[in-house]
């Protein structure tokens, strides 16, 4: 008898923990949805009202020190890195991989520090940006191992795509202007940002849908 109720309070234990997993899951996909969604809604936005704004010659952050759009994108980019924190944080939860959740971490605290720092008040705020470009495309590379395809698939090449884009800018930027092409560095950027905000709202979606459910068996 007592080995019965032992089995049957086992039980009821991994089916609670199987509850939380999954709702922790369907949260952390909620908040990398909104992240993606508000900040290319904020930039699309922003890129409209700046006064002349140069798609092809300015950066993104140009937005954060234009009076008109500076709040609005700052702001944004700090929602950005906070809520990136947070929805690894509940993934780390099910999953147990403090290694991705330090690329996670890494990357909100790159798009805080961008927003914190505006372009024009210090050269941290590049250090900043290049840390949220570089590790958010990692992100979404690191996270591909844990899910199903094809979405394991749109995580490698949104992520190596970012990269290459990475080193694109830094030639760039490093006196090498041929390397931006004709899309110039404005359209550098947008290649490193559009592509991995796609594959959050994108995973986001999956996230939420419980694409892929917490077990026993996904613990390292």
């Amino acid at each position: 008898m007592a080995a019965h109720i032992q089995t049957q309070q086992s039980r009821l234990g991994v089916r609670a923990g199987s509850s939380i997993a999954v709702n922790d899951q369907r949260l952390a996909g909620v908040l990398l949805f909104t992240l993606a969604a508000q900040f290319m809604t904020v930039i699309m936005l922003a890129a409209s009202i700046a006064p002349d704004y140069d798609f092809s010659g300015a950066a993104i952050s140009d937005l954060g020190v234009i009076r008109e759009t500076a709040l609005l994108f700052n702001v944004s980019l700090v929602v950005v890195g906070l809520l990136n924190i947070s929805g690894g944080y509940l993934l780390w939860r099910t999953h147990r991989r403090p290694w991705l959740l330090t690329f996670y971490a890494l990357a909100g605290l790159g798009a805080i520090g961008a927003g914190v720092v505006s372009l024009n008040s210090s050269d941290l705020h590049s250090i900043f940006a290049l840390v949220a470009f570089l590790f958010f495309n990692l992100e979404a590379i690191a996270t591909a191992p844990m899910l199903r395809s094809p979405m394991k698939l749109v995580s490698v090449i949104s992520g190596l795509i970012g990269i290459a884009f990475v080193g694109l800018m830094i030639a760039g930027d490093s006196g090498n202007s041929s390397a931006f092409g004709t899309i110039g560095h404005g359209g550098t950027e947008r290649m490193i940002v559009y592509p991995v905000m796609l594959w959050l709202l994108a995973y986001g979606g999956y996230l939420m849908g419980g694409g892929r459910r917490a077990t026993a068996s996904d613990q390292p």
